[in-house]
């Protein structure tokens, strides 16, 4: 029995979307949805039509609603987070002009290292927005576009990232908020708002952007007609601003209640990414300094290479993905796509310190090794960058909070606790993107703290793995291989 009425949150992610409906009251998910998208793209390009997010979205949440026994009438409200970054541009009716450019697509590279020099270099860059160009920022692909396709932008009528484009389908608001937007490089994270400077360097008219909520959880306005018969909602109910993906898990997991780095997260998806919450701003190079969608802000810092680099080395062995076994003398480093941190988005992978006795299992096992390593040293970062000695005692007590589809794979696990020396937690809610939107929703419908909702349900709890000890010699053999691969490699 419902003990309060269910709100809809979901979760538009690079590959797929997944729905989740929620009670409102327990945070008890009762039922998800799923459906895949399809990525273009090689050599750097990685591209999605955007109508596919708005079909999945149709198809994941009429899915969700048939096996929850949910009727349509105990729906609340509806918050969309989506993958961060891209560029979505559109004609005057809303349509697509162009496949939207993903968060990975590595093309604009060249734009983001002259907008860096533009500025004056990275300091100034992090001074206003918190974060510095790198090929994965919305304004480097505005500035690639500008220049590859300017009959495109010179048609496009709206600029949005992929849950604005959502969103405004949802209500028929141009609206997106601070997480999300502070993810572009055009928005401030010192004055909350567009930068006009930065928009006048990149020629981006601000009358094409939406317009920037207080929050994630802020209602903006209803569901449509339209966007209700599509989906087989009733129309009127809530529509929050929503966020981005790692903000909505932030959310999903209660950060932000205390304004600590007490709980800092390692998220293994697609793409790996490390974060925590807190109340200072963050502006430290090498890292994002996000806002977050609830006030606080998100410092965080992401790879591009992770359990999809380690899913293709896998196969290219014949192997399990947890058919692994440690490397060894084996360095193997899966940048097989570029890479984002570090920012050397020409690299591809390396694999060094082979021997006759070395395995395949080995060499499987080196490339987790080498994405764990990299997600690791970002980790480092982010401690320093906020103040905290990442090797002092207290902070290295600090149990991560392990989440994405890598949080469920053994090996992924086990290399996380030998190369970390930390303990883990491994969160019992699954699917925390789209709860996090779903507490976005509970928001929306009900003016409540999205955090506390969420911390009430309890997604962020879950088992607790104590440290192990730690392999630094791994440890060493892998960051002495990375640096000297840095030395080879042109960066931005």
């Amino acid at each position: 029995m419902l003990t309060r009425p269910v709100v809809v949150g979901v979760d538009s992610s690079t590959q797929s979307t997944k729905t989740v409906v929620t009670d409102a009251g327990t945070g008890r998910v009762l039922a998800v949805g799923r459906a895949g998208h399809t990525v273009t793209g090689e050599a750097g390009t990685r591209e999605s039509d955007p109508e596919s997010w708005w079909d999945a979205l149709g198809t994941s949440l009429r899915g969700a609603l048939a096996t929850s026994g949910v009727s349509p009438a105990d729906v609340a409200g509806i918050a969309v987070a989506g993958q961060q970054h891209g560029l979505v541009v559109l004609d005057a009716a809303g349509r697509p002009l162009r496949p939207a450019l993903l968060w990975n697509d590595t093309r604009s590279a060249p734009q983001a290292a002259a907008l860096t020099r533009a500025l004056g270099g990275p300091a100034a860059w992090l001074e206003r927005t918190g974060s510095a160009p790198v090929a994965s920022m919305t304004a480097a692909k505005w500035q690639w576009l500008r220049e590859h396709e300017p009959a495109t932008a010179d048609r496009a009528a709206a600029v949005r990232l992929p849950h604005d484009f959502l969103t405004e389908r949802l209500a028929g608001v141009a609206a997106t908020d601070p997480g999300d937007a502070s993810g572009t490089c055009w928005y401030s994270t010192r004055t909350g708002a567009y930068d006009p400077a930065l928009l006048d360097l990149i020629g981006l008219d601000p009358a094409l952007l939406p317009a920037v909520a207080r929050s994630g959880a802020e209602r903006v306005g209803s569901l449509t007609a339209t966007a209700a018969g599509f989906l087989g909602l009733r129309p009127g109910i809530p529509v929050a601003a929503g966020t981005g993906d790692n903000m909505a898990a932030a959310v999903g997991l209660g950060l932000g209640e205390t304004g600590l780095l007490d709980h800092p997260v390692l998220s293994l998806g697609t793409s790996g990414t490390v974060f925590a919450a807190t109340r200072t701003r963050p502006a430290a190079a090498g890292l994002a300094g996000f806002a977050a969608a609830d006030g606080t802000y998100l410092p965080l810092g992401c790879t591009l290479n992770c359990t999809l680099a380690i899913d293709r080395i896998a196969s290219l062995l014949g192997l399990d993905r947890d058919d692994a076994e440690p490397g060894g003398e084996t360095v193997l480093l899966p940048y097989l796509d570029g890479e984002r941190s570090p920012d050397l988005p020409g690299a591809s992978g390396l694999l060094t310190g082979l021997r006759h006795a070395t395995t395949p299992r080995q060499i499987l096992g080196a490339a987790y090794e080498g994405a764990v390593f990299t997600l690791l040293r970002v980790l480092d970062d982010l401690f320093t960058a906020t103040g905290a000695d990442p090797h002092a005692p207290a902070v290295r007590e600090r149990p991560l909070r392990l989440i994405g589809g890598g949080a469920r794979g053994h090996t992924w696990i086990e290399t996380v606790r030998r190369l970390s020396g930390r303990p883990l937690v491994l969160p019992e809610g699954e699917e925390l993107v789209a709860v996090g939107a779903a507490a976005l929703a509970a928001g929306a419908a009900w003016g409540d703290d999205p955090v506390k909702v969420a911390t009430a349900w309890g997604a962020g709890r879950g088992k607790e793995l104590p440290a192990r000890e730690r392999d630094t010699a791994t440890w060493l053999r892998v960051g002495t291989a990375l640096d000297a691969y840095r030395e080879t490699m042109p960066t931005g």
